[in-house]
């Protein structure tokens, strides 16, 4: 069997005791690399100032080997912050109005996968296969290519992708499109993301749509295919039954013992629809005066990129909304909206998500949000919660189950929520039964091992040749 090395942003270091860092993508690829042998290599997250960065920082646990590499502050002001957090990410979100380019960015987007390449090649053996992670290192193996590398090297975005009207907004988008074309599988999030990739390439004639997935694009012959995320079902679910007996959740309980609990859990981003939540949420109490004082709703929104100007913003934006709404709707013993703005221990999580009625997950824009998919995982099958899921995320191509809302619609948001808590438990078990089922078939462990799979029986990429 070949052995694997996995390429992403961000590397999630093992715990001292060896085990996989949370979350099931960690669990699904650390298990993969561990049957395999292998490496997984990154950007530690550090910086080494004006100096150039020292050598890999190696770390091997069992089969895997953990490469970590430093940036300098210009690369990390450019690549990172600049490039892909600032025209990347808002591309793919359909955000326009929030793209900020600049050709010095660009071109540090492009120098640091050239120096990912640079201190990965020596690392490959022939028959490796290489599997490159998200939107920060999509030129990768366009670098590995120029260095003469024949291997496996397969793509996955976590991201959406976004139609060809947005896309050709950034000015390099053909050069994106044509380190994308350098893998033998480019995979996505839903088949929405896919139509949009092949609309791009049909629109500005640069490839062909061959059929059964394959591509011709740039002189080249690849895969491209949806490839849903999931999550660790079955161990997340024992491990929400389990998490009813943490103090912190058992406190919480409590607290609101008589009332109906909402659920919302995000990074702090635009892309996450929180204040349109909120407004919802004050629309829901304002139309249905019968449940105040009859429900919380609890919001654990995470800083997230706090040294982008647009974040700390959000910000501000989301404190300012929640302490608004409270100030509308709240009586003196009772505070509608419980703000949390800091990170919550996944066992605690997965307890509060157990407690919860309603979850609300309505994303302006999501790859997949893997909170639809812990929430459903996480209830309690004889009294299940009801998932109000916005249907730009991508789990909403898969969660039949759920009560599909337009987030940018807060009065359908609102009569949602309603409809949410006023629902029989037949209808919420028959509901969640069905997402259930789903989600246990395909869980993150499945998702790993399709994509791996076609990533070995990719055709074999034809010679480079001239496109025109």
């Amino acid at each position: 069997m070949s052995r694997l090395i996995v390429v992403s942003n961000r590397v999630p270091m093992p715990a001292k005791d060896g085990s996989a860092a949370a979350g099931g993508l960690a669990v699904a690829l650390q298990a993969a690399l561990q049957e395999r042998g292998g490496i997984w290599m990154g950007w530690s997250g550090e910086s080494s100032g004006d100096r150039e960065p020292g050598p890999l920082s190696q770390l091997q646990k069992g089969n895997i080997t953990y490469a970590l590499t430093d940036l300098t502050d210009t690369d990390v002001e450019e690549y990172y912050r600049g490039f892909a957090n600032r025209v990347l990410w808002p591309i793919c979100h359909y955000r326009l109005d929030l793209a900020e380019y600049g050709r010095k960015e660009m071109a540090g987007y492009f120098r640091v996968n050239r120096f990912f390449a640079h201190r990965l090649a020596p690392m490959i053996e022939p028959d490796d296969i290489i599997w490159v992670h998200d939107y920060h290192l999509i030129p990768l193996a366009a670098e590995l290519r120029q260095m003469g590398l024949k291997n496996r090297i397969g793509f996955f975005l976590h991201i959406p992708w976004p139609p060809a009207d947005i896309l050709v907004t950034m000015p390099v988008h053909e050069e994106i499109m044509r380190g994308l074309s350098h893998y033998d599988l480019v995979g996505f999030q839903t088949d929405y993301d896919l139509q949009n990739f092949a609309g791009y390439l049909r629109r500005e004639g640069i490839g062909d749509d061959l059929g059964n997935g394959l591509f011709d694009s740039h002189g080249r012959i690849f895969k491209a295919g949806a490839y849903p995320i999931g999550i660790e079902t079955a161990a997340f679910a024992e491990f929400a039954e389990r998490a009813a007996n943490n103090i912190m959740v058992q406190k919480t309980r409590r607290s609101v013992e008589g009332r109906d609990m909402i659920i919302g859990v995000d990074r702090l981003d635009y892309s996450k629809g929180i204040i349109q939540r909120l407004e919802a949420f004050e629309r829901f109490i304002t139309n249905n005066p019968a449940y105040q004082n009859k429900v919380t709703y609890l919001q654990i929104t995470p800083k997230s990129r706090s040294e982008v100007p647009e974040y700390e913003h959000m910000q501000n934006m989301v404190a300012e909304q929640a302490g608004r709404v409270n100030g509308a709707i709240g009586t003196v013993d009772w505070v509608p909206i419980r703000y949390v703005n800091r990170s919550i221990s996944r066992n605690v999580l997965a307890g509060l998500y157990r407690l919860a009625t309603i979850g609300l997950v309505t994303p302006l824009r999501d790859g997949m949000n893997l909170v639809a998919k812990e929430y459903v995982a996480a209830q309690d099958p004889d009294r299940p919660g009801v998932l109000v899921l916005s249907r730009f995320a991508g789990a909403a191509r898969e969660l039949k189950g759920a009560l599909l809302v337009n987030p940018y619609d807060v009065e359908g948001t609102a009569n949602a929520i309603a409809k949410g808590l006023a629902m029989s438990l037949e209808e919420r078990r028959d509901r969640w039964s069905m997402m259930m089922e789903h989600l246990l078939s395909h869980d993150v462990s499945l998702w790993c091992e399709n994509f791996l799979r076609d990533l070995v029986l990719a055709p074999e990429l034809r010679p480079e040749r001239d496109p025109g």
